[in-house]
């Protein structure tokens, strides 16, 4: 081997080694970084990324049009307030559609999540002044209902798009109306997936996403907080014990 080409391989070696000195080890091609590639799931703090991955299957990508209660009500946001969103999300709905999320309650998230989910949800959609110097209904119940008087009431307030006995009816409540008929609420299994606290935050927040107006509602005057109670008891009274069987069960 020529003195020159002996050189040239020594030069070679000494600029590679030069050039992984000053990337650093962390640099050369094929290894690992110091950190770990994926983030872990309980390190995920960003609210559009746990909404995605968390709520919007069943609320809408944009907090509305989603089969479940649209978040992206202020009314609603500001009804509920951060202690019942918190809880919700964290805690579920024993029974019925919402799980809980909390990893204390069985879910997967962590409960700093909770926290941004609650917070991001009223961040995105909420309102805080928007009820400001209005009288708004409870969003807990703390009164008695009375069924009979609550069909009194949805004949008033409700039946004009809900039909009659809560068979349906269109969606703008002109019977000539061409948009889209509104489903049944008192069908068994409808009810049988939907919590009462949820049939009361609809009945007062209203779903902007579908036209429904809250309590104040496009009648001659508001719901009171009796006439909402009293409502929810009639479409309570049509819950029977196994929905979505045509027939008895025989021993």
């Amino acid at each position: 081997m020529s003195r020159t080409l002996k050189f040239r391989k020594i030069n070679y070696a000494l600029m590679l080694s030069a050039v992984f000195m000053f990337l650093g080890c962390s640099r050369i091609p094929g290894r690992p970084g110091p950190g770990p590639e994926v983030v872990r799931p309980e390190e995920v703090l960003a609210f559009p990324a746990l909404y995605q991955q968390n709520c919007a299957a069943c609320h809408g990508e944009n907090g509305r049009n989603g089969a479940a209660i649209s978040l992206a009500n202020p009314v609603y946001i500001a009804l509920a307030g951060d202690s019942n969103l918190h809880e919700v999300i964290a805690k579920g709905v024993s029974g019925k559609l919402m799980p809980a999320f909390s990893k204390s309650a069985g879910g997967t998230l962590t409960d700093q999540q909770i926290t941004v989910l609650a917070q991001g949800i009223q961040k995105e959609w909420g309102n805080p002044s928007l009820l400001a110097g209005q009288n708004p209904l409870p969003y807990l119940a703390t009164l008695q209902g009375n069924a009979e008087h609550g069909l009194a009431a949805y004949g008033v307030f409700c039946a004009r798009c809900h039909g009659a006995i809560g068979e349906g009816g269109p969606a703008d409540g002109n019977a000539n109306s061409t948009k889209s008929k509104l489903g049944s609420i008192v069908d068994p299994s409808y009810l049988a997936i939907i919590s009462d606290q949820n049939l009361r935050s609809i009945t007062i927040a209203g779903r902007p996403d579908e036209a429904m107006p809250d309590w104040r509602t496009d009648a001659a005057r508001p719901m009171t907080d009796q006439e909402v109670t009293d409502i929810l008891a009639w479409l309570a009274s049509k819950r029977v014990t196994d929905p979505g069987q045509p027939y008895p069960a025989h021993p």
